[in-house]
């Protein structure tokens, strides 16, 4: 009988042993749930980065868009770029792709008016780091402070997402608006004329035509768009947070034409320009047989742009902080 009643008590034991096991081990999975998605972009999400970013870096070498060096370099940037999110990735990739179609773009026209023209806008490692070394750093520091994970904006949240993010849109908002207004600006049948209204000849720095702008304009909003339709596919957030979203385009409409507007500032003031009597081109180096346009002897093309896309990646991730 004690041998029964001692066998009962614990098998009893057992059960509520167990019981409690159970319900410990689903307190367990609920508040730490397996990061499924968390290992899918520790792994995945790499190697679809590597793989794009080494088909569009050898495919840009062959049809010479970028040299070796650039090759190089614009593997590693879209590495960085893809692996981080999607969204980066997308908007480096139309900044560059349609960057390099419109350079090809009336290469005729282009050649009789550019002193430093190259055949298909062959671009190397420092224009390539120009265009989007500031994006990469801000790249990298949103990788480490969202842990793979796609947010939306929203300063609520977190302001500094929000700030690093509207810094990123805004640095390809401003390559791809001065890209936009340089290359098809330069087409147009009007005359540029300078930030103080100036009249100059084609192919002087800073110089900007109404078309220029209005490019400048759309290429912001490309890449605003660009940004939004991918974030809507790989973030979740609440209906009124993903209607503010939308805010993104008109303000990388913005983005687009005051970069530009800045590089030409920047241009026509701390960028020489003077007309070669010999080559009958405007050239960007004082000689003697070059009479000068505008500007100073102090920063060359590839600085203008680091200090516009500097500029205006600052100013639009104050914005957004801001609005968002």
């Amino acid at each position: 009988m004690r041998y029964l009643l001692s066998l009962h008590l614990l098998s009893n034991f057992w059960l509520r042993l167990s019981s409690l096991r159970r319900s410990h081990l689903r307190k367990v999975l609920l508040v730490h749930p397996p990061e499924t998605s968390t290992m899918e972009n520790h792994l995945i999400r790499p190697l679809v980065a590597v793989s794009i970013s080494s088909l569009i870096a050898l495919r840009s070498y062959r049809r010479k868009s970028l040299d070796l060096s650039g090759a190089l370099a614009g593997f590693l940037v879209m590495s960085v770029h893809l692996a981080a999110g999607y969204r980066y990735g997308a908007m480096l990739l139309v900044f560059f792709f349609t960057s390099s179609k419109l350079t090809k773009v009336g290469e005729e026209k282009k050649r009789r008016v550019d002193a430093d023209f190259k055949e298909g806008g062959q671009r190397n490692w420092i224009q390539v780091m120009c265009n989007s070394g500031i994006a990469s750093v801000l790249v990298i520091g949103l990788w480490k402070l969202t842990n793979w994970q796609d947010r939306c904006l929203d300063s609520n949240e977190s302001a500094l997402f929000t700030a690093l993010t509207g810094g990123v849109i805004g640095h390809y908002c401003c390559c791809n608006g001065d890209t936009w207004s340089s290359e098809l600006g330069v087409l147009s049948d009007s005359q540029p004329r300078l930030i103080t209204f100036k009249p100059v000849k084609k192919g002087t720095n800073g110089g900007v035509t109404m078309a220029g702008l209005v490019a400048a304009a759309a290429a912001g909003s490309v890449i605003g768009i660009s940004f939004v339709l991918f974030g809507f596919a790989t973030t979740k957030c609440t209906h009124e947070v993903a209607i503010r979203q939308l805010l993104v385009i008109p303000l990388s409409t913005l983005a687009g034409l005051s970069g530009s507007i800045i590089d030409s500032l920047l241009g026509a003031t701390l960028q020489f320009s003077g007309f070669c009597t010999v080559r009958n081109k405007v050239v960007s180096k004082p000689g003697p047989t070059v009479k000068k346009i505008s500007g100073l002897s102090i920063l060359d093309n590839n600085a203008v742009n680091f200090v516009s896309i500097f500029l205006t990646t600052v100013l639009t991730a104050v914005a957004f902080a801001y609005i968002f």
